[in-house]
């Protein structure tokens, strides 16, 4: 049964049929997902979630599509690690890690995204799908089209990392490289999805897509007993992500799943590619477009299309926005592998380098809560510290030879 009533204008109110839309006609205002959420109340409890598999997917009344996945069946439930050593490298005592780099299939959060609009798109008739991304979005649109059996057409920027190129093109997509950034690879997409009849996940069905991400926030709530943490730190590129873990702990508010939300919702960008946290730094409530210049390619988006919200969404929480350089980012990603075996990408990089710049400022304290998001894998950005964590020590197969090198530390 759905739960979805339709779409809404969130400038304007305007209301809309359940249709592959994006944008409002009369106010041009993005569009968002109605729910019924007095039928939500009757039929969803803690314990209806709980008896249900460990995916993303038990929380199906809260997200837009019609019927059965048609993708992505195992996607979600990754864990949520307590980061003692990490906690104690940076000063508190209560840190937690939400671990989407080991997300099924593709290792990003993406995959949540992904499954729920390539089912849509499915539901809406479409056999194509396509993207504009900055990485991660392209591995995941390639990997669950080839699952649902239809066709890709994927656009990046051309100087994207090799391992998320190699990561799209072994599905059998069409991967189309773009000269220029990401804000000049969406620009084209939007033009081609007025031209063709194909499923854009982040344009033509954006509303359905995004609400994907809400269960990376239901996750956090319901693995750490059903409640909120105190903090929550998230990476930032078109803002969505930080916008609907915001929704997701409301929504679980709304419906009485949890008690009230005091959570204070953090941003991260690296400097880079920082309009967002440089608006909210600044006291602006609107974006300053920006020329991206990062290794954080997966969050680096310019002129981000809810970087508003994403502003909203931050301050509306009592949150803060803050930004790190690449140095930081490269120091962020070695910190969390060494204290907690964790590899994460640069995305990952920013959020824990975020953190700790948080926590010395003293916006996050020592014995609050806090969630860090680890959003991607780090074998999709290997270029970002191959030539900073040293070589193997190379020795002769001889017992001598290794007591030669190592001797002495033994």
């Amino acid at each position: 049964m759905s739960y979805v009533n339709g779409l809404k204008c969130r400038e304007c109110g305007r209301q809309y049929q359940k249709e592959p839309i994006h944008v409002c006609e009369f106010c041009f205002g993005p569009l968002e997902v109605i729910y019924d959420y007095d039928g939500i109340k009757n039929a969803l409890s803690r314990k209806v979630i709980e008896g249900r598999p460990k995916n993303m997917w038990r929380y199906r009344e809260l997200i837009p599509i019609d019927g059965e996945p048609r993708v992505g069946r195992d996607v979600g439930f990754t864990p949520l690690v307590r980061a003692k050593n990490l906690g104690n490298a940076l000063g508190v005592d209560n840190l937690y890690i939400k671990n989407d780099s080991v997300s099924h299939p593709t290792l990003s959060f993406k995959d949540r995204v992904v499954a729920t609009a390539i089912t849509k798109a499915m539901e809406f008739g479409y056999d194509t799908v396509a993207c504009a991304s900055t990485g991660n979005l392209a591995n995941s649109v390639a990997a669950l089209s080839a699952e649902g059996g239809i066709k890709s057409y994927i656009f990046i920027p051309a100087d994207l990392e090799s391992s998320k190129i190699l990561g799209t093109l072994i599905y059998g997509t069409n991967l189309i490289g773009v000269k220029g950034n990401y804000d000049d690879v969406n620009r084209l997409c939007s033009e081609i999805a007025a031209n063709y009849r194909w499923a854009f996940v982040n344009i033509t069905i954006r509303p359905y897509y995004g609400d994907g991400s809400k269960t990376f926030g239901y996750e956090i709530a319901e693995q750490l007993g059903w409640r909120t943490p105190d903090n929550v730190i998230v990476p930032v590129a078109g803002s969505s992500l930080i916008t609907k873990v915001w929704k997701a702990f409301k929504e679980f508010e709304m419906l009485g799943l949890i008690g009230k939300v005091n959570t204070k919702v953090f941003a991260a960008q690296a400097k880079g590619c920082s309009p967002v946290t440089s608006a909210i730094k600044e006291g602006r409530n609107f974006i300053k477009p920006v020329k991206p210049n990062t290794i954080a390619k997966s969050i680096a988006i310019g002129n981000p299309a809810d970087g508003y919200y994403g502003i909203k969404t931050v301050n509306e929480s009592g949150g803060y926005g803050e930004d790190v350089t690449d140095e930081e980012i490269i120091d962020g990603i070695k910190l969390l592998a060494k204290t907690e075996g964790i590899f994460t990408e640069t995305a990952g990089g920013v959020t824990v380098a975020v953190t700790k710049k948080l926590i010395e400022q003293g916006r996050i304290k020592k014995n609050e809560l806090t969630v860090v998001s680890i959003t991607g894998n780090g074998l999709k950005t290997i270029e970002a510290v191959s030539n900073r964590i040293g070589n193997p020590v190379i020795i002769e197969p001889r017992l001598g030879s290794f007591q030669e090198k190592f001797g002495k530390l033994i």
